[in-house]
């Protein structure tokens, strides 16, 4: 065997375990067991969607910042996410604007929808969308005052059947699944299956983690 056969023979072997390792195959957490999503310091895990138009995305005083755009900005998760029987939880704060300033949007089984806080205008709060209406127009929407450079809390929980969520521990949603149709809006399809999006906004992150449910 020649030394250059040998050493191809090491990169491919290299490349096959990293391939194996990739960020998509990270281990499943235990149920109950509360998984970092952010690191506090890079973007590992996150991907910009390139929505067009999409302002910065970068971390900030041990934040992660979306900056302005026109319209969205956003970030997309590229691991493993369950699809159902899981809670996420994150904090956010809209440093500038008047819109929405943390839309998540994330599956629901084969489905996805959007939790937005903060739109049309500043103070919308629901889910987008529920038998085709969005966040301003079905059961789940509701108006909130929602103050710039002040830490919301916010936890999503998705089961087979229901939506719930709650803001800085207050439950604001609680969503059936049977018989509706989730769905999200079109503009939110590069935040699939699970990203975050600000709207014409200047919005920061921090202290996202997610658990699978028992």
């Amino acid at each position: 065997m020649t030394r250059l056969y040998a050493l191809r023979l090491m990169v491919l072997a290299v490349t096959l375990v990293a391939s194996r390792f990739s960020l998509a195959d990270e281990p499943t957490p235990k149920a109950d067991e509360w998984k970092p999503m952010f690191d506090g310091k890079t973007l590992t895990g996150w991907k910009t969607a390139p929505f067009g138009g999409e302002g910065d995305v970068y971390v900030e005083d041990g934040n992660l910042v979306l900056d302005f755009g026109a319209s969205m900005t956003g970030v997309t998760w590229q691991r493993n996410f369950p699809k159902s029987n899981y809670e996420i939880r994150y904090e956010a704060m809209r440093t500038e604007g008047n819109d929405f300033f943390c839309g998540l949007t994330f599956p629901v089984g084969d489905s996805h929808c959007s939790f937005i806080v903060g739109g049309w205008g500043g103070t919308v709060v629901g889910l987008s969308s529920i038998d085709g209406r969005d966040a301003s127009e079905n059961s789940t929407g509701q108006y909130m005052e929602v103050k710039n450079k002040q830490w919301y809390k916010f936890r999503v929980r998705v089961t087979d059947d229901k939506i719930q969520c709650w803001i800085d521990d207050k439950e604001v949603i609680d969503q059936p699944l049977e018989g509706v149709k989730i769905s999200t809006r079109v503009e939110v399809n590069l935040n699939k299956p699970l990203g975050f999006a600000t709207w014409e906004t200047r919005g920061a992150l921090r202290k996202m983690e997610y658990r699978i449910l028992q």
